[in-house]
């Protein structure tokens, strides 16, 4: 896994499920992946130690770690799996 780069959150975002990464307007958030195929519209990455899903257009750049773009092709169609205890 290579850290492409970091942007901050230009607003507060609340994924769907547990395949999405919240964040909170201001917060660092950190891009691994940049999905192709049917996903386009998201990237993967992490905030603190929480690691999914968010829509790129969310984000704004402000330091790149890495010229070369790795591009995922991914289904985002994946189900969570809920443990109750």
């Amino acid at each position: 896994t290579v850290l492409m780069c970091r942007g901050k959150a230009m607003q507060d975002f609340k994924g769907p499920d547990c395949r999405f990464v919240n964040f909170k307007k201001g917060e660092a958030v950190y891009v691994y992946y940049k999905l192709i195929g049917k996903s386009t519209e998201l990237w993967a990455g992490s905030v603190g130690s929480d690691f999914g899903y968010f829509p790129k257009d969310l984000l704004e750049i402000n330091h790149n770690y890495s010229n070369e773009e790795l591009e995922l092709p991914t289904d985002v169609s994946l189900i969570c799996d809920f443990f109750f205890f």
